[in-house]
């Protein structure tokens, strides 16, 4: 495993911060100030800078006006979005048409991708990284009709539901019970949408199918493509949960190096210099997970466990990695934490996002343990 990053990598990452320069994460609605949803949409003008810049087509193929790059490189590129709170679905629709490209027909990537890369098209998923074992994210069933699929059921707390163009279902069929994956329009003959709110205050939404009927060039059925979205899909929000800790941590080396006690720089104190040093062991040790999960999912790398152990070992980093990043934040800064004209409020409701998302330690630290019996090292 070779941990460098190639040129193209590289290149990507000084292109995400050119764009995501001028993003102030102070100008990020607070769900503390409006009591409710922030934004009836997403960055749109940002949206476009990332199209401009070639980001949201970094790993489709060359066809489709892509770089043909790899999940290394998405995660390297929200890494950066995530330092200062990017309001753009680009985990989701980077995820979903990547799925589309790895498993879709000729015909339905014909359609889609292009769009895609370009900005013009907008997808996301009602889904997430979580656990996997979650019956929740296979609460939809499929049914094929002729050449056509029947869905019936409801996915809750989908990203970015009123604003996508398709929404990729996760569901499982009504006779064999196996995973497929449904493009459902957002607005389509029985689709419907009620309004949740994330601990961001960012607007989610409930899908509701009710004998929604879509052709069958919209169904992915082959064997793996679940799997393989749901870990790009964890693997994104680990990287999510890196860039937002590296962001706080670097504001609050910023504020105990000014902050002063004493006459002196609370950096300088024994009991804050070991609180910020355990935090950034966190985050290195979030980050060398971070990148081992997606290097096996971008290489196909064998070894004696599955990429989903590497998955599992990631998130069990990220998700208790980033709280105790955001909560010894909040510490240190004391009562100006709190402060809601400064954005350390809005990092500490993104991050409890973030940690719900993925789901708690101790259900991948078992599904880690279900994975190492199944896989006996040695």
């Amino acid at each position: 495993m070779d941990f460098t990053f190639s040129e193209e990598q590289q290149a990507a990452v000084e292109a995400a911060k050119a764009v995501f320069a001028g993003v102030a994460p102070d100008g990020v609605p607070s769900p503390s100030l409006t009591a409710g949803a922030v934004a009836d949409d997403f960055d749109r003008a940002l949206w476009a800078r990332l199209a401009d810049a070639d980001l949201l087509s970094l790993l489709l193929d060359a066809e489709y006006g892509g770089a043909g790059l790899d999940a290394i490189a998405l995660c390297l590129v929200l890494r950066e979005s995530a330092k200062v709170l990017a309001r753009v679905p680009l985990l989701e629709s980077t995820a979903a048409a990547m799925t589309v490209q790895s498993y879709g027909s000729p015909e339905l990537k014909g359609q889609l991708l292009a769009q895609a890369g370009r900005g013009e098209l907008v997808l996301t998923v009602a889904a997430n990284g979580r656990t996997g074992h979650d019956p929740a994210e296979l609460a939809v069933t499929a049914r094929q009709d002729g050449d056509a699929w029947v869905l019936d059921g409801v996915q809750t707390a989908v990203p970015w539901a009123y604003n996508a163009d398709f929404v990729v279902v996760p569901a499982h069929t009504h006779d064999t019970g196996r995973a497929v994956l449904a493009l459902v329009p957002r607005v389509h003959e029985g689709v419907a949408l009620a309004e949740q709110i994330s601990t961001t205050g960012e607007r989610l939404g409930e899908l509701r199918l009710e004998s929604v009927r879509i052709a069958g060039r919209y169904v992915l059925g082959a064997d793996g493509a679940w799997e393989w979205l749901r870990q790009l899909l964890a693997i994104g929000t680990c990287a999510l949960a890196l860039g937002l800790g590296e962001g706080v941590l670097g504001m609050t080396s910023a504020y105990t190096s000014k902050r002063e006690q004493f006459g002196f720089p609370v950096a300088t104190f024994q009991a804050v210099a070991v609180q910020a040093a355990d935090r950034y062991i966190d985050l290195r040790a979030m980050e060398a997970t971070l990148w081992q999960a997606a290097w096996r999912i971008s290489t196909g790398a064998g070894g004696a466990l599955p990429a989903a152990a590497d998955v599992a070992v990631a998130k069990i980093w990220a998700s208790e990695g980033v709280r105790r990043v955001v909560q010894t934040a909040q510490h240190l800064h004391g009562g100006f934490g709190a402060d809601t004209d400064y954005p350390l409020h809005r990092y500490h409701a993104w991050a409890k996002h973030l940690e719900l998302s993925l789901g708690p330690a101790p259900a991948h630290e078992e599904a880690l343990g279900d994975l190492l019996a199944a896989h006996p090292l040695g």
